[in-house]
């Protein structure tokens, strides 16, 4: 993993204006009051058998640690937060706003930040999507707060 290029993924994230309408990027995909890259995506694992992904998920979580704690030098030491109650509630029907929802389908737990210069929030997961799908180290900016 190239932890610069991924610092200015996220730096061009929490410069650039958020689009009114859902829009595919150069990085991932961008909607009303947040942008999600994916920083980093695996191969899948249609003929693993598991051992594979077990390995990628391990390194996957070493990855977002070491660019969490980049992210850590600016910022402070970040919050940990749990997706799994967001999933649950919005599948008890509940109105949940995006990035989170979304995030939440595939996405744990994040590290979060609330970058001081813009005040929007910033976020590293690791999606871990189904069985034989490729992981990906997501960095998501978005201003909207988390629920």
């Amino acid at each position: 993993m190239d932890i610069a290029k991924c610092l200015t993924v996220i730096d061009l994230l929490c410069a650039r204006g958020f689009p009114a309408d859902h829009s595919r990027t150069e990085h991932g995909e961008s909607g009303p009051g947040f942008h999600m890259a994916a920083l980093r995506t695996s191969g899948d694992f249609w003929e693993d058998d598991g051992t594979e992904r077990e390995e990628t998920a391990a390194q996957y979580e070493a990855d977002r640690e070491a660019l969490a704690e980049r992210l850590t030098e600016r910022w402070g030491l970040p919050q940990r937060f749990s997706l799994s109650s967001v999933f649950g509630r919005a599948m008890e029907g509940e109105n949940m706003a995006e990035p989170w929802a979304g995030l939440s389908e595939h996405v744990p737990d994040v590290h979060l930040w609330q970058a001081p210069e813009s005040g929007r929030w910033v976020a590293l997961g690791v999606s871990h999507g189904y069985e034989e799908l490729p992981f990906q180290l997501l960095g998501i900016v978005t201003e909207t707060d988390p629920p």
